[in-house]
């Protein structure tokens, strides 16, 4: 299973996200479950670093390990467009979990 984790601030924001583990729908390059994910994942820290200019720290290990977090003294401005962009990238995950929900978990925190 995909474990995903959303970190927001006290006011709501991103702070951060990370996601482990494998779908394990299909065998490995056949995977939608993970092939979605990935994309959705690592097209929103793309989206983010060419809309907007904001470097995130990134974290990639094996077994499916990634992590952003998302610097917080962003000016107003610039911070908006990041989280509309990562809130974009929480609605397509969501839609995969709840069509695929005994592979990939979210959970938010604070």
């Amino acid at each position: 299973m995909i474990h995903t984790t959303i970190i927001r601030t006290e006011a709501g924001r991103v702070r951060s996200f990370s996601l482990s583990g494998h779908a394990l729908f299909a065998n490995h390059g056949k995977d939608i479950v993970c092939a979605g994910v990935s994309a959705v994942s690592i097209g929103a820290i793309n989206s983010i670093m060419a809309l907007t200019g904001v470097e995130p720290d990134i974290e990639q290990g094996d077994s499916g390990f990634l992590r952003c977090d998302i610097p917080q003294d962003l000016p107003e401005e610039t911070q908006e467009k990041v989280q509309l962009l990562l809130e974009g990238m929480i609605v397509s995950l969501e839609t995969i979990e709840r069509e695929y929900g005994k592979h990939i978990k979210i959970t938010f925190k604070k």
